[in-house]
Parts: C-alpha cells; sequence; structure tokens
C-alpha cells in the first residue's frame, strides 16, 4: 500500500536523479527522498560521480535526525553489498528509517537482496511505485546495462518526411530545428559517449561535443568513439582538445560496445550516417531510435538508415512508439524495438 505523497516524492525522486544523468556510470543514476514522520519532505539526494555517496546516503545526510521513523524513497532497490561505499541497506537502517518504497528492483546479483535485508531488519519494504516510469526514464540505460553487459544504444537521427537524411548533393545543414539541435546537445550531455563511423567523420568533420546555443561547451562532455579503420585526418574536430576520443578499428558494433563496456560505458548516442546505422541494427544492437523528423521534402538523397538485413516487409525490424512531441516545428518520435 502505497502512502499518501509517495508518489509525489517518487517523482521527485526521479527528477534529483535526472540531474546527474551521465555522471555517475558505471554506477547507476539513482534519486532518493526522506519523508519524515509527519510525511513531510526532509532530505533529497541523487548518486554522486564513482567513489562518492550513494543516493540514499546524499538523502540522509540532508535529513539527519529527521530521518528516525520516516520514509526512504528511492528510484532503486537500495543496495547491499560493498563496493567503493558501504550498503546503502546499513546507511537506512542506522538511521532509524521505518519505511522504504522503491520503483525498480536491482537487476545486478552483486548488489540485490537489499529489500531482504532491510525486512530482516524489520523495516516496511514496498516495491514497483511507478517501476514503469522510472524504467524508461534516468535509469534505462544502466538497467540494460545490468541486465545485459552491453551499453544501451540510442540511434539518434534527424531526417525529412521522405525519410531523406541529406540531399543529392550530400548536404544536410540544417534538415532539423535550432529546437531539436538544441534537444541533441542536452542529450550529448547527458551520454557516457557519442559513436559515429570514420566516413561521417571524414565526410562532414562533426565536432561531437554537446555545446550551448552560442556555440561554447558544455560543462560535460561524452567519449567521443570513432569506429572503422581508416584514418582520421589529423586536422579532424574531433582529434580537438574539448573531449577525450578513441578510435575503435573494424565495423563490428558488437565488438566495439563490448569495448565500450569495458570501460564502464552505459549509455550510447549513436550518430553516425546511414551505413554505421544498418549495421548496429542488423546486430541487433539499437535498444532505442530517437527520430527528429522535419517537415521538409527532398525527394532524393541518402535514405536515413542503410542495409539492415531486410530482405522483405516481413522481415521489417518492428518497433513500438513510446513518445511522440513537438521540437520547434519538427516532430520527435522515441520508438523502441517490440519484445518478441
Amino acid at each position: 500500500m502505497v502512502a499518501r505523497g509517495e508518489e509525489q516524492a517518487m517523482r521527485a525522486a526521479v527528477a534529483a536523479s535526472e540531474q546527474v544523468r551521465g555522471t555517475t556510470s558505471p554506477n547507476p543514476p539513482v534519486g532518493c527522498v526522506i519523508l519524515g514522520t509527519g510525511g513531510e519532505v526532509v532530505g533529497v539526494g541523487s548518486t554522486r560521480p564513482p567513489g562518492g555517496p550513494h543516493a540514499e546516503v546524499v538523502a540522509l545526510r540532508a535529513a539527519g535526525e529527521r530521518a528516525r521513523g520516516g520514509t526512504a524513497v528511492v528510484t532503486l532497490e537500495p543496495c547491499s553489498h560493498t563496493g567503493r561505499t558501504p550498503p546503502c541497506t546499513d546507511a537506512l537502517i542506522a538511521a532509524g528509517v521505518a519505511r522504504v518504497v522503491h520503483a525498480a528492483s536491482d537487476p545486478n546479483p552483486l548488489a540485490s537482496g537489499g529489500a531482504e535485508r532491510l525486512r530482516a531488519a524489520g523495516v516496511e519494504v514496498v516495491s514497483g511505485l511507478l517501476a514503469d516510469e522510472v524504467a524508461a526514464g534516468p535509469l534505462r540505460a544502466w538497467l540494460h546495462f545490468a541486465r545485459t553487459g552491453r551499453p544501451h544504444v540510442t540511434w539518434k537521427y534527424a531526417a525529412t518526411l521522405d525519410g531523406r537524411s541529406a540531399a543529392a548533393d550530400g548536404t544536410s545543414k540544417w534538415i532539423s530545428s535550432a529546437e531539436s539541435r538544441a534537444d541533441v546537445h542536452r542529450l550529448r550531455a547527458r551520454a557516457d559517449a557519442i559513436i559515429a563511423g570514420t566516413g561521417t567523420v571524414r565526410a562532414d568533420d562533426p565536432h561531437l561535443t554537446a555545446r550551448a546555443a552560442d556555440g561554447t561547451l558544455l560543462e560535460r562532455q561524452p567519449l567521443r568513439v570513432v569506429i572503422g579503420d581508416s584514418e582520421i585526418p589529423a586536422s579532424a574536430k574531433v582529434l580537438d582538445d574539448a573531449a577525450e576520443t578513441v578510435q575503435l578499428p573494424g565495423g563490428d558494433p558488437r565488438a566495439a560496445l563490448a569495448a565500450l563496456a569495458e570501460r564502464g560505458i552505459v549509455d550510447v548516442l549513436l550518430e553516425g550516417g546511414p551505413r554505421l546505422a544498418g549495421a548496429f541494427v542488423q546486430a541487433g544492437c539499437v535498444d532505442r531510435v530517437l527520430a527528429y523528423v522535419a517537415p521538409a521534402l527532398l525527394g532524393a538523397g541518402p535514405a536515413a538508415l542503410g542495409e539492415a538485413g531486410v530482405g522483405s516487409i516481413s522481415q521489417a525490424w518492428r518497433l513500438q512508439i513510446e513518445e511522440t512531441t513537438m521540437s520547434g516545428p519538427d516532430v520527435r518520435i522515441s520508438a523502441v524495438p517490440q519484445e518478441s
């Protein structure tokens, strides 16, 4: 049974976790709200970068003695293992919290079991509050990583209504609106890495950085990843000192993602051209499609997606649309693969 105010507290915990998304990998971006005995908010916290305290500890420190007898509302089941920091379950028990409400259960076998540990200590535990909403939010990539061992990949692209990513002469600036481009830069700032192919780097010379509307670099920059064997020109923008860049040889998406997983990369934004996108789709390595569809027609030019292993309509990669919103004059569509 969910008590009054706990759903609102969970939404506040989600908002807190969103503020740190992209700064916590390989740890999950978790949010926590502590409610006092009267149901009032007495502490809010979110996970700090690796080596720092987890969300529960941050929130408990803010609450102090007001946490005793209260409720902890947290987006992920509190951990019960000792890693770089002590178990969050121990901190909650020591603080005298009487009740813990969490959304998603921890799929990591090394850290799971927190709910049982809390119950054994006499703490009331409620699981699953807003679980679907939380799993589709800031925790999406980490939950995927914990379950599969592979970074979560969002393929982002911009195209016209007739599916063209560039005109016949190769020009593509700008298909999408200023609002859509600003949205993409916000996404980049929260991602762990951006992937492009050597073909795109050589043809378009992109920065692959996160920038503000005036062109200045945002404080946080993702790792820039270039896939392919072709040499990157020394003058390429991806080789400047704005952010770290790595080149991964070959063109195997799974091998590239395995290499990134070893670096603790959890959340990946795929921004390569149609050929690289097709390779990732064919390999089953696209976990979310984020399309910015502009109200324009070109009639010719490259399609947004290249060869993806589809020979007939029965082999089409079917998606489930999870959200459609306006981005300036463009339509922003978020879709995920249908479960088989």
